[in-house]
């Protein structure tokens, strides 16, 4: 299991618009609607325009905070990486006191080339790290592939914690419990905004200058302080029987992410058949799972299922196969432009000793629909931050408690 904040966080591309605003836990009283919708049906439209929906009013004791990109950018993805560029960039909230942060809206500009989107929380210790990042590149900002690109600020009193995704379609997600990232004086906000020129054939087309809206609390002593947690899964889908080409091997696959990506993107195929097949041999097909053992107690709180344009259903599962065994996230449906965060019935309660198993199932034959997809060559399909690629992650939103 990898929190975000961990330098092996390891994820990249759509997901949906992770905006937290939390009620109280049982101990201080709840009088949240807990109810989950159903997710819609897969369309697997891939993009399908619309941005996200404007957020909800404020409640008693909360505050928004509108923050922008300095100055438009015009995506040029680097030599090697196809029609794909990672922009990070540096944003200061400008904070005089400790606030939680209980919802985030992103909100992007330019739809057409803005593929998905990640808001990082670093905080002061790791603030630093992140400016000179910013000054060693001109313009705006700097390439950021498989995480903020920013390795001096993965130390421990640095770390930066994954707090929002946006991806098409999304909408605004507001939950009821009284829990929150927490953001302190000397923090900063770096946004991730992955650029997809598919359409161009990577060629650079239009500028995008787009913001983030904060919903930031002042918090109470009940305030569950939160954090993100990455349960992810192997990607090893062959190419079809009627399909062939040089990248149908999983060799040269793995080689071709690598040179668009560099190695630690590259090397992610390998470490996790190691990490989630017991023998480490690759478990080609459309199904894939990996079991994360649980090493401190926690709270779930909610969760939502990420995975590209062939990802067609996603499972987490609380120790799958015990007389305990609870299903705690359940995408039957999945639908890029439809990524969504998802509020569990109730929380719930894990420690050491359980575990969390997440079931991916792709499949290879979307790649004749989905029309970004058609005029690519065939792959044998594994892990990577590309559109092209894919990704089986379930995310869950957890507070750590005592005991």
């Amino acid at each position: 299991m990898r929190k975000f904040d961990s330098p092996r966080w390891k994820f990249a591309a759509g997901a949906m618009t992770l905006v937290t605003a939390f009620a109280a836990v049982a101990a201080c009283g709840s009088d949240a609607d807990n109810s989950v919708a159903p997710p819609p049906a897969g369309s697997h439209s891939a993009h399908a325009g619309a941005s996200s929906a404007p957020p909800q009013p404020l409640r008693a004791g909360e505050r928004f905070l509108d923050l922008k990109m300095a100055e438009a950018y015009t995506p040029t993805p680097p030599e090697g990486g196809g029609s794909d560029e990672y922009r990070c960039q540096m944003i200061d909230p400008g904070l005089t006191r400790a606030a939680f942060l209980t919802g985030t809206q992103f909100a992007p500009e330019n739809v057409a080339i803005a593929h998905h989107a990640i808001v990082y929380a670093v905080p002061p210790g790791g603030a630093a790290a992140v400016r000179k990042q910013d000054a060693k590149t001109p313009g705006l900002g700097w390439q950021c592939f498989g995480g903020t690109g920013v390795a001096g600020a993965e130390v421990e009193e640095g770390d930066a914690a994954w707090v929002d995704t946006w991806a098409p379609g999304a909408t605004e997600t507001l939950l009821d419990q009284d829990a929150g990232y927490k953001l302190e004086p000397g923090g900063l906000i770096v946004l991730q905004i992955h650029y997809n020129l598919l359409a161009t054939d990577g060629k650079p087309t239009g500028s995008d200058l787009s913001a983030v809206r904060l919903r930031l609390t002042d918090g109470t002593p009940c305030t569950r302080e939160l954090e993100t947690w990455s349960l992810d899964g192997p990607i090893d889908l062959p190419c079809a029987a009627d399909e062939s080409g040089p990248l149908c091997d999983r060799a040269a696959s793995i080689a071709d992410v690598t040179k668009r990506f560099g190695p630690e993107v590259g090397e992610m195929a390998d470490d996790q058949v190691e990490e989630c097949n017991r023998g480490g041999a690759p478990k080609p097909g459309d199904t894939q799972t990996c079991d994360h053992k649980v090493e401190a107690p926690a709270t779930l709180f909610a969760g939502f299922g990420h995975m590209h344009m062939l990802g067609r259903a996603l499972k987490v599962e609380l120790n799958p196969g015990t007389p305990k065994a609870k299903v705690v996230l359940d995408v039957p449906q999945f639908d890029f432009d439809n990524q969504r965060l998802m509020k569990l019935p109730s929380p719930v309660e894990i420690g050491p000793g359980d575990t969390l198993r997440v079931t991916c199932k792709h499949d290879v034959g979307l790649r004749k629909l989905v029309p970004q997809l058609k005029k690519l060559p065939p792959r044998y399909v594994v892990w990577g931050d590309g559109t092209s690629d894919e990704m089986c992650i379930g995310i869950m939103a957890v507070s750590p408690r005592k005991s």
